[in-house]
C-alpha cells in the first residue's frame, strides 16, 4: 500500500458516505494505483471511455503553459502521484461532461485575459466549484434553511426531509479534507435540481458562477455522515455552524 493513499483505503472499508456514490470505481482505481502509477490506474479505468481525457505525468506540463490550457489543447491531464489527483481523476471518470465544461470556461478566460494578475470572478468561481463543491438536490425547505443559515432548522426541525435529498461531494479537494474527519470541513454547496453530468454541466452558467451562488456548508452536519452529529449539542458549536452575515442568491 503506497502511503500517500493509506487514507483512500481506510475510508473505503469504513464505507463513508461521501465515498459511496464512487464504489466500486474508486477501488478499482486504488487497487491499480498501488501497483503502478496513479495516471496508470486511471486510465486503465478510462480504456472503454475514448471520449474522456487520458492522464499523464505531471512532468509532461511545460512550465510556461497553464495547466487549464494545457488540458484544454492536449486532453490530457497532468496527474501527480498523491490523493489530490487521484480524486481529480476519479471526477473525470465520473462527471467528465461537468469537467470538461469547467476546463473550456478555464481556458477560455485565459486566452482572454492572460493567466497572470488576479484571476477575476468568474476564474475564482470556476476553481472553487472544482476544488470544493458538494451537489445538493434536496426539498426547497432545506435549501432554504441552508440559505438562511438556519441550522436548526436544518438538522434538527427538517433532520427526517434529509432522506429525500442527496449531497455529492464534487470538489476533489474537499474529498481529500474528508479522508482526516473533522467538525470544521465546510463545502461550498451548488444546488442543481439533476445530480446528471450532463444537468450539473449545463448549470454551469458563468452568470451564475459570477454570481458566487454557493452556500456553505459544514457537510459532516448532514444526518447519517457523521455520528457525532447525533449528539445533543453539535449544532451549537458557533466557530462552525456560523449565523449568515449575508443574503446569499438565489439559484
Amino acid at each position: 500500500m503506497k502511503s500517500v493513499l493509506a487514507p483512500m483505503a481506510v475510508a473505503l472499508t469504513s464505507s463513508a458516505p461521501w465515498l459511496l456514490p464512487y464504489l466500486p470505481l474508486a477501488q478499482q482505481v486504488l487497487d491499480a494505483a498501488n501497483s503502478g502509477s496513479v495516471g496508470a490506474a486511471l486510465n486503465a479505468s478510462r480504456d472503454e471511455k475514448p471520449a474522456l481525457p487520458r492522464f499523464v505525468d505531471h512532468s509532461a506540463l511545460p512550465a510556461e503553459e497553464p495547466y487549464e490550457s494545457f488540458v484544454a489543447r492536449t486532453g490530457c491531464v497532468p496527474t501527480r502521484e498523491n490523493l489530490h489527483d487521484l480524486f481529480n481523476g476519479l471526477m473525470w471518470l465520473t462527471y467528465p461532461q461537468t469537467k470538461r465544461r469547467l476546463n473550456e470556461l478555464q481556458a477560455q478566460e485565459i486566452s482572454l485575459h492572460g493567466a497572470s494578475g488576479p484571476r477575476g470572478s468568474l476564474r475564482d468561481a470556476l476553481t472553487v466549484f472544482d476544488e470544493n463543491a458538494a451537489v445538493l438536490q434536496a426539498p426547497a425547505s432545506l435549501v432554504d434553511a441552508l440559505r438562511q443559515h438556519d441550522w436548526h432548522t436544518l438538522f434538527i426541525a427538517r433532520r427526517g426531509e434529509w432522506q429525500s435529498a442527496r449531497l455529492m461531494i464534487f470538489g476533489h479537494a474537499l474529498m481529500e479534507k474528508l479522508m482526516q474527519p473533522r467538525k470544521a470541513i465546510t463545502g461550498h454547496v451548488w444546488v442543481t435540481e439533476a445530480l446528471t453530468d450532463a444537468g450539473l454541466a449545463s448549470s454551469l452558467t458563468p452568470e451564475r458562477l459570477r454570481a458566487k451562488a454557493f452556500l456553505p456548508l459544514p457537510v459532516l452536519g448532514v444526518p447519517g455522515w457523521w455520528d457525532a452529529n447525533t449528539e445533543p449539542g453539535f449544532y451549537d458549536d458557533l466557530d462552525v455552524f456560523r449565523p449568515a452575515r449575508r443574503a446569499f442568491p438565489q439559484r
